[in-house]
């Protein structure tokens, strides 16, 4: 295994019932890694992030974080990961400052920093919300309530994100901003394991074709 290695997937499957949902899943992240799970829509990719992010247990196959077997170092690596899943978990009669608030003492030893006032203010900024961060969230648009979720990436410790369909509801704008955060978490040797229906400007970019690993 490469010494650069944060993640190593070996033959993970999953069953749905007794149907399997895909097998023989094998990948590895490296640091400065950003792949790309493709695959028809009901093939599993919210599945395999799940998985990858220990809330489903696989039917078979292991994971090792950092070349050690995910059962001996799993607290290492709950604390090492970061997981915005494609709903974004906002409440709305919470404002954007009160939500990241909320959010960041739920990750708190899971990737994120310590969630100071400063911190909070500091990436909703940068997520361009500074104009309505204290508005209660359901009066924001769908991509507002979106930059919101991703704030979380501002904050975020985690040598390893996990991003299950990131730009959805945002605008061109918002999507460059969330690539160049992306881009940044590659500089820092950070790796990337995302789906996404969008194209993506970010180069290089490795994909993963979970189709052909349907059961």
């Amino acid at each position: 295994m490469q010494s650069d290695s944060l993640l190593r997937v070996d033959n993970l499957s999953f069953e749905r019932g007794q149907w399997p949902l895909f097998s023989g899943v094998t990948l590895q992240l490296l640091e400065g890694d950003i792949v790309l799970v493709e695959g028809a829509n009901g093939c599993g990719k919210t599945t395999l992030m799940r998985l990858l992010t220990t809330l489903l247990t696989p039917s078979t196959g292991t994971l090792a974080y950092r070349g050690r077997s995910l059962e001996e170092v799993r607290y290492d690596y709950l604390n090492d990961i970061l997981y915005i899943g494609h709903q974004s978990g906002v409440k709305g009669s919470m404002s954007a400052r009160e939500n990241l608030t909320w959010m960041l003492s739920n990750d708190l030893g899971k990737g994120v920093l310590d969630g100071a006032p400063d911190q909070i203010e500091n990436a909703l900024v940068t997520l361009g919300l500074q104009s309505v961060m204290d508005i209660p969230c359901q009066h924001l648009s769908m991509g507002q309530i979106r930059r919101v979720a991703l704030a979380r990436l501002v904050c975020s410790s985690a040598s390893l994100w996990f991003l299950d369909e990131p730009f959805a509801a945002l605008d061109a704008e918002g999507i460059e901003l969330i690539q160049n955060l992306m881009r940044q978490h590659r500089r820092c040797q950070g790796a990337i394991l995302l789906t996404s229906h969008q194209d993506l400007a970010i180069r290089p970019l490795r994909t993963y074709n979970l189709e052909k690993r349907r059961g």
